[in-house]
């Protein structure tokens, strides 16, 4: 088992509260958000501007008493963290995956998650090993003591730089009008819920490919715009390989080949393509292929530029495999795109 790394203590934050707070610091007048955190009554869009009103002149508001006095009562009674954890394993809240879960997931009360370093960072998310153990069972044997996550938290302002976001979205709606004018306008606001559609995108999709299937890896559960999922690596936390970076004999080169075929089936099946799909979000993990980075994932029936999105991802993996030399790849790519428009209903 990995060693862990940190030592601090401190006591546990609810991560709903957390995410509640998130939204509150967005309020504005374009979108009005006014539900309060844990069924507290509606407020009113006089008693917001008024709150909002005391907090710009520092004052407290009576909400933010409250607040402050459940933390503090929180801290009082809260149990301290085991050396080495960072936090409470937040199991059991947010969205959890699909059942059965798998046998390796640690889904124990009293498990505790560690961060152990970063994985990955990037334009609109960044991703983390953590992981998650039970206190006293270190060393024990079983396959549940404990295990590898990857932590991918979306960003919420910086998501003004996401890749080619505008085309992706479309097909995608909220019920809320002004949520869906806030993210056309690309406000404050609707930067943080575009990266909340692309959480619950991505987690919505690999739930769709895993229970169809799919190469994916287990989405563990959700919670506002970070996801845990399963780790794809050793188990002294190295990562696997990229597609990119691997250069394979022939007949291995043959059998990836074969196994991306069925898995852009699967996804075709289900009626969607990747979005982005490049060698660059493949993993290949004791000879198996991964799909990953899934929150572009594209609708075919519901975005108008489904079908060209399609024949992209195509094209961008076989052209990778023609480069390290798999025989008549541009046949192999015209029948592949034949095959998954078909299974996809697009002919």
């Amino acid at each position: 088992m990995p060693s862990h790394k940190h030592s601090q203590k401190h006591a546990r934050t609810p991560d709903l509260d957390e995410d509640h707070g998130e939204y509150d610091d967005f309020l504005s007048d374009e979108v009005e958000y006014t539900q309060r955190v844990r069924g507290r009554s509606l407020f009113s869009e006089q008693e917001q501007k008024a709150e909002k009103k005391l907090l710009r002149r520092g004052r407290l508001t009576d909400r933010e008493r409250e607040r402050l006095a459940e933390r503090r009562e929180e801290a009082l009674y809260a149990r301290s963290l085991p050396d080495g954890a960072d936090r409470w394993s937040t199991w059991g809240e947010g969205e959890l995956g699909p059942e059965p879960h798998p046998a390796w997931l640690v889904t124990a009360d009293g498990a505790v998650d560690s961060r152990l370093g970063v994985v990955k960072t990037g334009k609109e998310a960044d991703v983390h090993l953590v992981e998650r153990w039970i206190p006293g069972a270190v060393g024990a044997s079983g396959p549940s003591a404990s295990c590898l996550l990857a932590e991918k938290i979306y960003r919420g302002n910086d998501h003004r730089n996401f890749h080619r976001d505008a085309g992706y979205l479309d097909g995608r709606r909220t019920r809320e009008s002004r949520l869906d004018r806030a993210v056309a306008n690309r406000t404050g606001f609707g930067l943080k819920v575009i990266a909340e559609q692309w959480a619950v995108a991505e987690f919505a999709a690999l739930t769709l490919l895993w229970n169809a299937g799919a190469p994916v890896p287990y989405p563990v559960q959700r919670i506002g715009t970070e996801l845990l999922i399963e780790f794809i690596g050793g188990r002294d936390g190295t990562a696997a390989p990229r597609l990119a970076a691997l250069r394979p004999d022939p007949d291995a080169l043959a059998d990836l080949w074969g196994q991306l075929c069925a898995a852009l089936t699967h996804v075709a099946r289900a009626g969607y393509t990747h979005g982005d799909l490049s060698p660059y979000n493949i993993l290949v993990h004791e000879q198996r292929l991964v799909l990953i980075d899934l929150p572009q994932i594209v609708d075919l029936a519901a975005n108008p530029q489904g079908a060209e999105y399609l024949r992209r991802d195509v094209a961008n993996v076989t052209s990778w495999f023609a480069a390290r030399g798999l025989p008549d790849t541009e046949r192999r790519s015209a029948d592949l795109l034949v095959e998954l428009s078909y299974e996809a209903r697009l002919i």
